[in-house]
């Protein structure tokens, strides 16, 4: 008995360490603080509602579509490519540009633009104009060059990535990876583009 009524007028006797206290003031002014942080960025996202930035082919024309009997195919593409910016209270910055035109799998060009900026709600457009050497092709590739001519339609693909970057007020910079990947599709006859499908990086 003596020695239970010991242990229990020590543990009465003990005091809690001030650096427990510290670390859990510390802690409660952290979590407070993440907390406010939380409501601030999901209020500023609601009032400005920032969408990311985008690129789309605006047009294209097929200048010059040249296939002789030996299976060698030359052609020369204007590609209009334009960034968009919807943001009304953000600019944005678009870098690491790059896209590559191909036909049935095979590169013809790359199209690479340099670190740029998009005024708020704004944009800018590219002009491309890409020609290729004199592309030899195998077997397969001239009975798909012998059926689009038959049909009146080519088809080439443009593929590519590039980062977006806009910064929102108080809320900081957001940085985007967006990719593009569509065909362009043109007439042999004419040489028109046939915009049949959006060609676009922006979500659907």
């Amino acid at each position: 008995m003596p020695s239970s009524k010991w242990l229990a007028s020590s543990r009465q006797g003990q005091r809690t360490n001030p650096l427990v206290w510290c670390a859990a003031i510390i802690c409660s002014i952290i979590s407070v603080a993440v907390i406010i942080a939380g409501i601030v960025v999901f209020v500023g996202y609601m009032v400005v509602h920032p969408r990311v930035p985008f690129i789309r082919v605006m047009n294209a024309h097929l200048d010059l579509l040249r296939y002789d009997y030996a299976g060698v195919l030359e052609t020369q593409i204007t590609i209009i490519i334009r960034a968009e910016n919807d943001n009304e209270r953000a600019h944005a910055t678009f870098s690491k540009n790059l896209f590559t035109l191909s036909f049935d799998g095979m590169s013809i060009a790359q199209l690479v633009a340099g670190t740029f900026d998009v005024r708020k709600n704004s944009s800018v457009d590219f002009h491309y104009v890409v020609q290729s050497s004199p592309i030899p092709l195998d077997e397969e590739q001239m009975k798909v060059v012998d059926m689009a001519l038959k049909e009146d339609q080519i088809r080439f693909n443009l593929k590519g990535n590039f980062r977006a970057r806009w910064r929102v007020g108080l809320l900081g910079s957001v940085k985007f990876w967006r990719g593009l990947n569509c065909d362009l599709r043109f007439r042999p006859s004419s040489h028109e583009y046939i915009n049949a499908s959006p060609c676009s990086s922006k979500a659907k």
